[in-house]
């Protein structure tokens, strides 16, 4: 804290205030003028920052704010000679907003922290062979990268060889990845294998940890409700006080036997207790430390808004393929001979879908220098891949094929089934299954638990939608949806007064995340998908969305118990003032302190780290204010 006064202006400011008080203070009893100065300077360097606030703020908003109360007390009590009291307000005034201002620099540091995870210098090979070093933001696509054994990888790219790669920074998943050779490899993680040559496939404003800087730089300065209702009644507030604390004096000095010194003073102490700088600061510090912690826990919320929505679903609907399984496929059984097996792995080859990608994974070290590559390998829309008289698809494109090794029967209900036909005949069949991943279950329980329905809509037929929900524990599902299907299930929800959130990663997510009341999108989907939705769960991992939501409910406790606290401290400071119960340097103390109390009490949800993430996915568990 004291590094942070010495380096910022403000700080410096408050300091040199500190010292000019401690000094009036001293002098106060041998030289009265000297310490009469010494207050004023106090007074200068202690309201100078607010001072400039208060006017530039009141110009070009045309509206007065909480600043212009303070200073207005402050000159107040210089006017009729209670310089020290002056001072010891504007103290804390400055010490309140040097550690609100500390907050927020506080809570931003995840930006920081994610922009330590990107080297600033890449090693490019030049096309004549040589090595020199350039910035990070100046690579091209195309580009090749030298990445040495331990070094950071500076951009997104594909590897020329076979590697392993740390992508905690990333993921949280301290195990190091196996990445193949043409494989993906991210910017910020780890190279734990060994050298390589990466491909520039991004920009670096293109890359997953630019998008995640981005996000949060976005979503700090996006308000909650809470802060925008506080915004918008400040200024009535202000005007409100300004105007109600001339008509107090003039009731006191009027209607009481206070002589116009006396009624002045209780005037100013009005106006310093009736501020309502805790109230102002009640919500932004908890929410900014709240995107914060998120943030570093692999969960990037667009906003105060969407931190506080999560708080309020009442119904989660959830994708499938990618979101409560791992979206990998893999091969658990097939039947084909030989030959026919090596025209399907060179046909899916010629596929990017996940399917093709585990058949051809399963089988890498198949020979196919046999297959005829002369005949063109075609995409049959809705069905599957043709090559000549081979085909490859689902199984109901086979209806009218004879099965004469009875591969039906073969085909194993709740996995992904496809089929190989030639010459009218079923010559190979293949079954998949894309495994359920624990955290899923884990936080669906959790979920339920709170009174939160989950549900699953998928793409997949009834089979595999029922055998996935129930292995992930979730009470409905609805199979062979559509995008548009997917909408209407949110819009039924919302018509009934829920407020729908919604879990995807594909392209043909994003509709539905963008209808929903709160959208969250899975970090390693398409772009269009986190683009559509308010929040991004970096790693795909549910256990860090139930996570969120308890961090949610605790943020909208911390503000509420802010706000009422504010509120009563106001009320009750205005009350002992009427009674003449408060002189200004404990009206100051107590009003002040308030303020510094709301914000320490915001910054306790930056210490809620990634430890407490596995017990979030207990059913039991909850985060208590």
């Amino acid at each position: 804290m004291f590094n942070y006064l010495v380096k910022s202006r403000p700080g410096q400011f408050l300091l040199i205030g500190i010292f000019f008080i401690i000094l009036g203070f001293i002098l106060m009893p041998f030289v009265e003028m000297a310490s009469r100065l010494s207050f004023y300077a106090a007074i200068f360097f202690l309201g100078f920052f607010a001072a400039k606030n208060a006017i530039v703020d009141t110009v070009q908003s045309k509206s007065p704010n909480v600043d212009l109360l303070m200073i207005l007390a402050a000159l107040g009590a210089v006017t009729i000679q209670y310089e020290s009291e002056g001072a010891i307000l504007l103290l804390i005034f400055a010490g309140a907003e040097a550690l609100e201002d500390y907050a927020s620099a506080k809570s931003t540091n995840a930006i920081s922290e994610l922009m330590s995870h990107i080297p600033s210098i890449a090693q490019v090979i030049k096309d004549n062979g040589t090595v020199v070093e350039i910035p990070t933001e100046d690579l091209k696509v195309g580009d090749i990268v030298v990445v040495s054994k331990g070094d950071l990888i500076p951009i997104d790219g594909l590897t020329d060889r076979q590697t392993m790669v740390n992508e905690a920074a990333l993921t949280g998943e301290s195990v190091p990845v196996r990445k193949e050779k043409g494989h993906e490899v991210f910017a910020g993680t780890v190279n734990e294998g060994n050298a390589f040559y990466l491909k520039v496939n991004k920009s670096s404003d293109e890359t997953i940890f630019s998008n995640i800087i981005r996000m949060v730089e976005e979503a700090q300065n996006r308000p909650s409700k809470v802060s925008k209702f506080i915004d918008r009644i400040e200024t009535k507030y202000v005007i409100s006080v300004l105007v109600g604390v001339p008509i107090f004096v003039f009731i006191l000095y009027t209607f009481t036997d206070f002589s116009f010194q006396e009624a002045f003073y209780r005037g100013m102490v009005m106006l310093t207790v009736a501020s309502p700088c805790a109230l102002v600061a009640s919500a932004t510090p908890a929410t900014l430390s709240a995107i914060s912690n998120g943030a570093r826990n692999g969960v990037l919320f667009k906003g105060g808004a969407a931190m506080e929505a999560l708080s309020t679903m009442d119904v989660l609907y959830s994708d499938k393929t990618g979101t409560l399984t791992h979206g990998d496929f893999e091969v658990v059984e097939y039947a084909a001979d030989e030959d026919v097996l090596r025209e399907v792995v060179y046909m899916e080859q010629q596929s990017s879908h996940p399917i093709a990608k585990a058949v051809v994974d399963t089988f890498k070290d198949l020979n196919l220098d046999q297959v005829n590559r002369s005949e063109p390998v075609e995409e049959v829309a809705g069905s599957g891949m043709k090559k000549g008289a081979i085909q490859i698809g689902k199984p109901s494109a086979f209806d009218h094929y004879e099965d004469v090794h009875e591969y039906r029967k073969k085909a194993v209900d709740g996995n992904t089934n496809i089929f190989v036909g030639k010459d009218n005949k079923i010559v190979g069949y293949f079954s998949l299954a894309d495994r359920v991943r624990k955290e899923s279950a884990d936080a669906v329980a959790g979920f339920q638990n709170d009174g939160i329905r989950v549900a699953l809509l998928t793409g997949d037929n009834e089979t595999v939608a029922k055998k996935v929900a129930k292995e992930v524990g979730a009470t409905e599902y609805a199979a062979s949806c559509l995008p548009e299907d997917k909408i209407k299930y949110i819009h039924e929800s919302q018509q009934a007064g829920k407020v729908v959130g919604m879990i995807g990663d594909g392209i043909n997510d994003a509709p539905a995340l963008a209808n929903a009341d709160i959208g969250i999108a899975m970090g390693s989907g398409s772009s269009v998908a986190m683009e559509s939705s308010d929040v991004v769960i970096v790693k795909n991992n549910l256990a860090k969305l139930f996570y969120s939501f308890k961090l949610s409910h605790r943020l909208n406790r911390i503000i509420a118990l802010n706000v009422t606290f504010s509120v009563g401290v106001i009320l009750a400071l205005v009350i002992w003032n009427l009674f003449g119960l408060l002189n200004l340097p404990l009206a100051v103390l107590f009003h002040e302190g308030s303020t510094i109390l709301v914000i320490l009490n915001g910054l306790r949800l930056l210490r809620q780290g990634e430890e407490e993430t596995e017990l979030a996915t207990h059913p039991a568990y909850e985060v208590k204010v």
